[in-house]
């Protein structure tokens, strides 16, 4: 009896420590500056995009206070023949309107949610709401999460700490 109540316990140890997932359970484990890696949307017909590209380019920043500031953007937005971010043309500003998204404010964390309070966002919509993210897995250097996609569907992101 000694030696299964071992070998489940040896089993059950093993198994979380090497599963690497943990969750994340204050602001204090996000403080720090995050890339990001992908953010894949699925549609209500189930199509798959890569929401800022193959290649996204994301700086996210949490501090230990709760504030937090997100940039994300497409690598590939054209420069504006103009020279002038007020003198785009319909198709420039398109293309930065759907290529890029930033969103400030403060955040928290709490039964496997990240809830940002969105003081100013690109995405005018977002700003002066809560919006929540569900965490799928955290290992301290990596998190990904899912999201209600602001181009309709869901996201799910996933972001990496800076050493």
């Amino acid at each position: 009896m000694n030696k299964i109540i071992l070998l489940a316990t040896t089993t059950l140890c093993l198994a979380i420590g090497l599963s690497g997932t943990a969750t994340a359970q204050t602001t204090k484990d996000l403080v720090g500056t995050w890339t990001l890696v992908v953010s894949t949307n699925v549609g209500q017909d189930g199509r798959k995009i890569d929401v800022w590209g193959p290649n996204p380019k994301g700086m996210y920043a949490f501090d230990d206070k709760g504030h937090f500031v997100i940039v994300n953007a497409r690598p590939d937005l054209p420069k504006f023949v103009s020279n002038n971010r007020n003198q785009g043309t319909p198709d420039e500003n398109k293309a930065i309107v759907q290529g890029s998204l930033s969103l400030y404010g403060t955040y928290s964390v709490a039964d496997k949610v990240l809830t940002y309070k969105v003081e100013g966002s690109s995405w005018p919509a977002w700003t002066g709401t809560d919006q929540k993210r569900t965490i799928i897995s955290f290992t301290g250097d990596e998190l990904t999460y899912t999201l209600p996609g602001s181009i309709g569907g869901t996201s799910e992101t996933k972001i990496r700490r800076l050493k």
